[in-house]
């Protein structure tokens, strides 16, 4: 019978069955090999602290609005990084060029589970012909830190700060560097500072330095950083990422923000830099590159450097564990263990060796 990772309620999280999906006309059956957790985005579910469990999205309005939370325990099949094997098509999929055939590892997005069912079109062009099959859960993070450095429009000679090292935050670390910036890069723990001097950062900075961060930054810059990215999700690294650019620089906001700001304090250095904050979200590409940009290239663009050798996302991966013991996993990343980079969900259908 198929599993599914489902959050029962905060600080509970359990692989459980559920039923196979029926194969539909256009579309194919993939036996999950690998699943990516996404720590930040994926403990909002396992804290309860993410609005959707406590307000209404109101889709039209785009706001969030009191009432009926959009959706309740159980969270069922979150996840977005997901590699596999195509073990069924449907009659109507063509062979080939023009569809995904049997036997053929695809990354996409399906969720936590153990087999899915998905549209072939989705995953036509997401064949994984790399070496490594681990390498294909990283699709959809590097299409995030490649947005983020979009919406920074990083350019040859530009100098950014990264806040946060986790893995979204050293992926954009090592984009900004192939984009031609120089990089500083900012986290509390040792390890993600090494971490990111691997990724081509050409200085790091402790969070907690004497003086904030961003003052730090500021004096390694020479006045400012042209652009700061801020992907640690803390009102504090935002507030020092402001502090950290130029006279009429942008501060992208990429993390996923909890709660209040009682550390951005927009009298300040804000105010009187004219810093201008953008927020970067999955969910679109920065508005004067719709034209020319989309999600399926920003999964094209990232991949292609995985396959060529300039982004080296295997070496995040430090806990690759099995499916079952997903409860053990979260625990840990819910108390911020730091010997944790990239934790990986492996299904029953994985190969032997990850």
């Amino acid at each position: 019978m198929p599993e599914v990772v489902s959050f029962t309620a905060p600080g509970n999280v359990a692989l459980v069955p559920c039923d196979a999906a029926p194969l539909v006309p256009g579309s194919v059956r993939v036996r999950t090999w690998y699943s990516g957790i996404s720590a930040g985005t994926e403990l909002t579910a396992y804290r309860g602290s993410n609005p959707y469990l406590s307000r209404t999205w109101d889709a039209e309005r785009r706001l969030f609005v009191e009432g009926q939370p959009t959706f309740a325990y159980p969270v069922v099949g979150w996840g977005y990084s997901e590699v596999g094997e195509v073990v069924e098509v449907a009659d109507d999929v063509p062979e080939g060029m023009a569809g995904p055939v049997v036997g053929d590892v695809v990354h996409g997005i399906w969720g936590h589970r153990s087999e899915a069912v998905v549209p072939a079109a989705a995953v036509r062009d997401r064949v994984w012909r790399g070496g490594d099959a681990v390498s294909g859960t990283f699709a959809r993070v590097g299409a995030i830190a490649l947005n983020a450095v979009l919406a920074a429009d990083v350019r040859l000679g530009d100098r950014v700060a990264v806040f946060g090292q986790g893995v979204i935050g050293l992926l954009a670390t090592r984009v900004a560097v192939l984009s031609g910036a120089q990089v500083v890069a900012v986290d509390a723990l040792d390890r993600r500072l090494d971490a990111a001097r691997a990724m081509g950062a050409g200085a790091v900075v402790a969070a907690d330095a004497p003086g904030g961060a961003g003052a730090v930054v500021r004096e390694w810059s020479g006045g400012g950083v042209d652009a700061a990215i801020e992907l640690s999700g803390s009102d504090r690294a935002l507030h020092e990422a402001v502090r950290s650019v130029v006279v009429d620089g942008t501060v992208v906001a990429a993390g996923f923000y909890q709660g209040g700001a009682a550390h951005l304090r927009l009298g300040e250095e804000f105010h009187h830099n004219r810093v201008r904050i953008v927020a970067s979200q999955i969910s679109g590409v920065p508005g004067e590159l719709r034209s020319r940009w989309d999600q399926p290239r920003l999964v094209r663009t990232f991949m292609d450097q995985v396959r060529q050798g300039r982004v080296d996302v295997r070496s995040l991966v430090t806990d690759v564990v099995d499916a079952a013991d997903v409860a053990t996993i979260f625990a840990r990343l819910d108390r911020g263990d730091p010997d944790i980079l990239q934790a990986v969900l492996r299904f029953p259908a994985a190969p032997d060796d990850p």
